[in-house]
C-alpha cells in the first residue's frame, strides 16, 4: 500500500524525521526524540504537522439545527465563533469518530474528523443529510492543519502574524501571505495552544515561518505521551465501533436531553443500566511501562480488563495508561497489567496525570 503524504513529506525527511504509517499517512513519529519534543511542548512551544486530519464542511440553511439531530452532543451549548469536541455514533451506540465541530453561523459549520476516520464521517453524514437540503463537502485535500502547543504558543502566533488571545474552543479568521486561515484556540495536549487551518498551498510556508519563530518540531510519538497524560481518549484505541461514549466516561459530551441523535436509544439505555466496563487510568506502583492489549488483573488474578493505551509519562518518569475494565474496579484499587510476562502493580487514578494548562 502506498501510503499518503501531507504537504509537509519533505519537510519532515530534512528534518531527519522518523516517520511511520499513521491511518494510510506516512507521519513523523519523532525528531530529536519523543521526551524532548514532549518537553518542549510543556516548557515551551512545539509545532505538529497534523495535516492529515479531515476537514469536512456543512452548509445549507438550517445545517446547525440539522447537524444536531445526528451528532452527539448538543450544539445549542454554543454559538456562532465557538467549537465543540462531539461524537459521531452510528445506531448501536458504538462511535464512528470522535472530532470537533466548528460553528460558523446557523447555516455552516466546518469538521475536523480524524484521519482514519475522515470518509466514515463524510460518508455517514452524507447519508445523513438526503433531503434535508444541506450539504456536505470533503476539503481535506485543499487544506493542512498545524498544531501549535505550549505556554509559548502565542508568541510564536504573533511573530508570524496571525491573531492569538481569544478564548478556548473559540476560532478567528485570518490571512496569511493573501491566503485564508482559521485559527482555532484547539488542541489535543493539555497545553495553551492553536490549530491553524490553512490551503494546503501555504503550509509550508506557514511551517517555515512557525519554526523560525521558534516553534520546536514534534512528532506523534510525542502528541501520545502529551495526550494519554491528559487521559484523552484516541478513536480505535478508547473509543471505536465497539466502545461507547458511556464506556469511555464522556457522558458530558452527549446532548441528553435532545430528542434526536444517532445511536441515542441504545445510549440511554446503556446509561441507564449502567455499563459493563469502564474506562480507567492506571499509574504505574512499581517501575513499569504499559502497552495497548496488555491484560488487566485485580488483586486475586482476575482478568478484568485490558490497557487501551499505555507509556512512560515523561512528565512523571512513570508508566501510565488507560484501560477498560469491569465497572466494579474503582479508583483507588491496585490492579495488576501483564507486562511482558511481569505482574507489575498499578493504581486506578482519575485522569489528567498531570495539571492541564489549557486555558
Amino acid at each position: 500500500m502506498t501510503l499518503r503524504q501531507t504537504p509537509l513529506h519533505s519537510r519532515h525527511l530534512a528534518l531527519g524525521a522518523k516517520t511511520a504509517d499513521f491511518g494510510g499517512w506516512d507521519m513523523p513519529i519523532e525528531y530529536a526524540g519523543t521526551v524532548t519534543e514532549h518537553t518542549a511542548v510543556r516548557e515551551d512551544v512545539g509545532v505538529f504537522d497534523v495535516s492529515h486530519m479531515g476537514y469536512t464542511e456543512v452548509t445549507g440553511p438550517g445545517a446547525i439545527a440539522w447537524l444536531n439531530t445526528v451528532v452527539a452532543n448538543d450544539l445549542d451549548r454554543v454559538g456562532g465563533g465557538q467549537a465543540q469536541y462531539n461524537l459521531l455514533c452510528d445506531e448501536s451506540g458504538g462511535v464512528i469518530d470522535d472530532l470537533i465541530v466548528y460553528r460558523i453561523d446557523d447555516d455552516h459549520a466546518f469538521i475536523v474528523p480524524n484521519a482514519s476516520n475522515s470518509d466514515a464521517v463524510v460518508a455517514a453524514l452524507t447519508a445523513a443529510s438526503a433531503g434535508s437540503g444541506v450539504t456536505v463537502t470533503d476539503k481535506r485535500e485543499d487544506y493542512g492543519i498545524l498544531a501549535v502547543q505550549g505556554p509559548r504558543s502565542d508568541v510564536i502566533l504573533e511573530a508570524v502574524g496571525l491573531p492569538c488571545g481569544h478564548d478556548y474552543m473559540t476560532f478567528a479568521f485570518a490571512r496569511w501571505q493573501d491566503s485564508p486561515a482559521v485559527v482555532c484556540r484547539t488542541g489535543y495536549t493539555g497545553e495553551r495552544g492553536y490549530e491553524i487551518l490553512a490551503p494546503s498551498s501555504v503550509i509550508p510556508a506557514l511551517w517555515d515561518a512557525v519554526v523560525a519563530a521558534g516553534a520546536t518540531p514534534a512528532g506523534l510519538g510525542a502528541r501520545d505521551t502529551l495526550r494519554t497524560e491528559m487521559g484523552y481518549p484516541l478513536h480505535g484505541h478508547e473509543l471505536s465501533l465497539d466502545i461507547t461514549p458511556v464506556q469511555a466516561g464522556l457522558n458530558w459530551a452527549i446532548g441528553w436531553d435532545k430528542p434526536a441523535f444517532s445511536g441515542r436509544d441504545a445510549l440511554v439505555a446503556e446509561r441507564a443500566a449502567g455499563p459493563r466496563r469502564r474506562l480507567r487510568g492506571l499509574r504505574a506502583a512499581e517501575r513499569a511501562i504499559p502497552r495497548a492489549g496488555m491484560a488487566v488483573s485485580d488483586a486475586r488474578g482476575t482478568v478484568v480488563g485490558e490497557m487501551t493505551s499505555g507509556t512512560f509519562s515523561p512528565s512523571l518518569k512513570e508508566g501510565i495508561g488507560l484501560a477498560l475494565v469491569d465497572a466494579a474496579v474503582a479508583e483507588g484499587d491496585e490492579v495488576v497489567v501483564d507486562v511482558r510476562g511481569r505482574q507489575a502493580r498499578f493504581t486506578v487514578t482519575k485522569p489528567p496525570f498531570v495539571e492541564p494548562h489549557v486555558r
